[in-house]
């Protein structure tokens, strides 16, 4: 969980992808009970705006070359398909992921 990893975009076609950085969202107990990882979209596309992106502070810490947005654009990937670990979220990042999810999905 918040570790940053490289995905195979699209992922339909495993011939031809472009190798993207991704958010990982679940726990390694469930991607390994499930065989899927939940991620969310990291992007440099700051033309475009969400008003749940989140500006990752630290992207050393990440293992991005650079300044980078998480966007909860989620979805599911098989675990193989993940090709690799290249960070993880510093302190700071993961509480603002945090705050954002308990306020997307409260969890009473």
């Amino acid at each position: 969980q918040f570790d940053v990893v490289i995905v195979p975009f699209p992922f339909v076609d495993r011939h031809a992808h472009k190798p993207r950085p991704a958010l990982v969202l679940s726990t390694s107990n469930f991607n390994k009970a499930n065989g899927h990882t939940i991620l969310a979209m990291i992007t440099t596309a700051s033309q475009s705006f969400w008003p749940s992106d989140i500006d990752i502070g630290d992207i050393e810490a990440a293992g991005l070359p650079k300044p980078s947005i998480i966007r909860f654009k989620t979805f599911t990937l098989e675990n193989d398909i993940i090709a690799k670990r290249i960070g993880r979220l510093s302190k700071a990042d993961k509480a603002k992921v945090c705050k954002l999810l308990s306020q997307a999905c409260p969890v009473t």
